[in-house]
């Protein structure tokens, strides 16, 4: 398959004490404003994931015979998760909340996550990164819980291609999920591709003129080293600027005039080059590996059995779910929470990995099992 593209040879990562003399997280101040680190980053976006279960097979992200998943008492449950987040907004600053997994919709208890984390915060923006599979059953019912907006991760609309990269035939299903979706009104819609050299590359004009055409803000992300077949490599994958020139065969693209605000996305608007005068959309292009934005990363994520991530491609973790699950004290999680996030590296080294570059080695953890 052209998925194949040959395994990397990567050498051990440059660790916190290589680069500042000391331990990630030791030397933590006693007193701390938020989740800040040590290079003066604050972070307000809080990643959580509620599962690392996938009911998708996505060749850039599983194996084709899926994983070992969790079992059920390692992860966070319905009210862990509502007080974890309670800790992150009211006493650590985290202003918006993005649900991951895995797939969150094979939770049964989402809605009641939503609705739970509403009625204690009615003016944070809840959003969701789902595959779209079952939406069109639930998106109603999200709504109405307090969901603000939804992804959704769709690297194709051509059958047979989508079911060469997920390994599943269910492209219709998602549709339908995102039809639902904008029916009952999930805020701006975002789709986000993954562009496979050899597979879905030319299909780019092509979703992105069917999402301007349905008012859908396409997001295409930079295949990153997070697959669990290690088959990434840096010269196999689609960079930031072949997708702009593959996009400005069809498009003019121009530079959004809105402020990033730290946000992953470069966003370029777009106009049809019949109409050069008119903007058509918005599109953004998330290019972690050749084009990184570490020195504005603002994210904090927590994987689905309660250990922060201070960074995507980290390779410590810190664990909260044993406080969460021994002592009643918000203040000792938020503590914890805040040394782990105060170890968080200067940058990931991933726009030389491949390259010979002493600072990149490929996670262990997959994209599913961390939570994007």
């Amino acid at each position: 398959m052209g998925t194949e593209l040959g395994m990397p040879s990567f050498t051990r990562p440059q660790s916190a004490v290589e680069e500042t003399g000391v331990p990630a997280g030791a030397g933590v101040p006693e007193q701390l404003d938020g989740l800040v680190d040590r290079y003066g980053r604050r972070a307000t976006d809080m990643r959580l994931s509620l599962t690392d279960k996938c009911n998708l097979r996505c060749t850039y992200c599983m194996p084709a015979s899926g994983l070992d998943w969790l079992p059920k008492d390692k992860v966070l449950t319905a009210a862990e998760i509502i007080r974890l987040v309670g800790i992150g907004v009211d006493s650590l600053g985290v202003r918006e909340l993005r649900l991951t997994g895995g797939e969150p919709l094979v939770r049964a208890d989402l809605v009641d996550i939503i609705a739970g984390i509403r009625a204690n915060h009615p003016d944070l923006p809840i959003s969701l990164t789902t595959n779209g599979l079952g939406l069109d059953k639930k998106a109603a019912a999200l709504k109405a819980a307090g969901l603000t907006r939804i992804n959704v991760s769709l690297d194709s609309l051509h059958p047979g291609t989508f079911a060469q990269l997920t390994r599943r035939p269910f492209l219709d299903r998602v549709l339908a999920g995102v039809e639902e979706a904008a029916r009952v009104g999930l805020g701006l819609i975002k789709i986000n591709a993954v562009l496979m050299r050899g597979i879905n590359d030319a299909e780019a004009p092509g979703l992105l003129a069917w999402a301007v055409e349905h008012g859908f803000e396409l997001r295409f992300i930079e295949q990153m080293p997070l697959d669990a077949d290690h088959g990434w490599t840096r010269d196999g994958m689609i960079t930031a600027a072949e997708i702009r020139a593959r996009l400005e065969k069809e498009f003019v693209l121009t530079p959004d005039p809105r402020n990033r605000d730290g946000a992953p996305a470069e966003r370029w608007q777009v106009r049809h080059r019949a109409s050069p005068q008119e903007v058509a959309g918005v599109v953004g292009i998330i290019a972690s590996v050749t084009e990184p934005f570490c020195a504005d990363c603002r994210r904090t994520r927590i994987t689905a059995e309660g250990k922060v991530r201070s960074c995507l491609f980290s390779h410590e973790e810190t664990n909260l779910l044993d406080l969460l699950r021994s002592t009643p004290d918000d203040a000792a999680v938020a503590r914890r929470w805040q040394e782990a996030m105060w170890g968080k590296p200067k940058a990931h080294g991933m726009d030389h990995a491949g390259l010979g570059a002493p600072d990149y080695v490929q996670p262990e953890r997959t994209m599913s099992a961390i939570g994007g």
